[in-house]
């Protein structure tokens, strides 16, 4: 009876062991592939529970998520000969598990090498005004160049960005100057254009003056009201005698005409 129990218990023992050893647990986020003896299995084990067979079968997981990864500063030449340093982020999954873990030996140090050689690619075969305002092109066509090989290694590349683009200091202020220098022709073609308005407004103020002579000078004497606001000046001001014969013929004789006295001539000029 001693003996059955042992057995029973020996027994019991190695099922418990063996299913510890067999269980394995897939995450959500991640995909089993499994080797038996060196040969890989048709199936890929999902999330969840599993089982496989101690000793003989190798259960190796692969993270399905989206991968971020940093591309390191490449320096490089653009086509235009001006030294730059550019660093970039990739984005990257992984959609067969078993490509990835067959084709290549390790698809993240794969895609790192492959990411840095597509930029240092990218920046000699573009000019500076692309690295620095035209970068989604240049995004999608280094997408395209790392794409290209990862499909083969079961690596699906999302998005790739430029993160950054470093310029010589000599460079840098060479932008700084020809940047102050646009801006300073805008503003002298600017000034000159409102000059030409002006000179046009004038020169329509000056011809509808010359058929109104009174015009003029109550335009004279709207300067003077306006100067003399400022209560801070002195003002001469010579009397034109058109002035003088305009106010002659705009006030009544009765109301300027003394009783008894003559009115006195008024000079002519």
């Amino acid at each position: 009876m001693v003996e059955e129990l042992l057995a029973g218990a020996a027994a019991a023992s190695v099922l418990v062991i063996y299913a510890t050893a067999a269980a394995r647990v897939v995450k959500q986020y991640e995909r089993g592939v499994v080797f038996r003896l060196g040969r890989l299995r048709p199936d890929v084990r999902g999330p969840g529970f599993t089982m496989i067979l101690p000793f003989v079968d190798r259960l190796r997981k692969v993270n399905m998520q989206i991968v971020t990864m940093p591309v390191p500063a490449q320096d490089g030449i653009t086509r235009d000969n001006v030294t730059v340093r550019v660093d970039a982020v990739i984005y990257f999954k992984v959609i067969d598990a078993s490509e990835a873990v067959v084709q290549v030996e390790d698809y993240r140090f794969a895609v790192s090498q492959m990411a840095q050689t597509s930029l240092r690619s990218i920046i000699g075969k573009s000019d500076l005004d692309d690295l620095l305002s035209n970068r989604e092109q240049l995004n999608q066509g280094l997408e395209l160049m790392i794409d290209s090989p990862a499909v083969g290694w079961g690596v699906q590349i999302d998005r790739v960005e430029i993160k950054d683009v470093s310029l010589p200091e000599t460079m840098k202020r060479s932008m700084s100057r020809q940047a102050e220098a646009e801006r300073e022709r805008r503003a002298r073609i600017i000034n000159a254009d409102a000059e030409l308005q002006a000179s046009r407004k004038l020169a329509e103020a000056a011809a509808e003056m010359s058929e109104q002579p009174a015009a003029l000078q109550l335009r004279l004497l709207q300067t003077v009201v306006a100067v003399a606001a400022e209560k801070n000046s002195t003002l001469v001001l010579p009397f034109p005698v058109e002035l003088l014969r305009f106010l002659e013929r705009a006030t009544p004789g009765d109301a300027v005409r003394q009783p008894g006295a003559e009115q006195p001539p008024i000079p002519g000029p």
